[in-house]
Parts: structure tokens; sequence; C-alpha cells
């Protein structure tokens, strides 16, 4: 039996390799997302400010799954193979999460699934 649950998010496509989220207690960890289509098929079209837009939309869904929202997100890792693009990426962002924006790390990578320009990865904490 594991301390924690595994969610996958209804509509989203299940992946044999990890989870959505990972539920410990009222902890939250969301698996990195890409800016994809909802088939997860291909990144979505416009670059890095689109991207981010969808790969929050996807972190949002799963949230929901979880009984959270953006609302409850306390931390956020990006990573970006471009971080000339970090300002594009925060524009988009902060246009998602408002002026009340989680803690967060933007890091430089190699390369991402797809060619993605940003993944995102989040803890959240559910108040019950």
């Amino acid at each position: 039996m594991h301390a924690w649950t595994r969610v996958n998010a209804p509509g989203l496509p299940e992946l044999p390799v990890f989870c959505h989220a990972a539920v410990a207690g009222d902890t939250i960890y969301v698996s990195g997302m890409l800016g994809v289509e909802d088939d997860f098929s291909s990144v979505v079209a416009g670059g890095i400010g689109p991207e981010t837009r969808a790969a929050l939309a996807h972190v949002e869904r799963i949230l929901r799954a979880c009984g959270a929202s953006l609302a409850d997100v306390v931390k956020v890792s990006a990573y970006l193979p471009d971080l000339g693009e970090w300002e594009a990426m925060n524009a988009a962002y902060v246009d998602v999460f408002g002026a009340h924006t989680p803690a967060r790390i933007a890091v430089g990578c190699d390369a991402l699934l797809f060619g993605a320009r940003v993944e995102l990865d989040c803890i959240a904490y559910r108040a019950g």
C-alpha cells in the first residue's frame, strides 16, 4: 500500500510511465506538462506564450481532478531549452496566474519532448 494516490485527469491521455499527479495528504505533485494539444499529440502553435498557457491549462485540469485549483499552487518549476524566452514565458505565466504568482524556478535544459519551448511542473497544497 502506498502513502500517496495516483491521479489522472479525465480528458487527458494517460501515459504508461507516470501519472498526471501524485497526492500525499494535502500536497499535490503535478507531473511536468508541456504546452501540447489536449490529445498530447503535438505542441500548440504560436511559440512559448501559447505553450505556457496550454501547459498551465493542463495543470489546471489536473488540479481540478485532485480537488484543487491554480490558486492552491505554491511552487512551479519551469524548464526552458532557450532561457532567452524567459520574458515571453513570464508574460504568459502572469496572464494565467495574475498578480498572486507562486514561488518558481526557471531551469535551462538541452531539449524537451516534441521540441517544446517550456515544461512546467508544480506542487500545490489542498487546504482541507
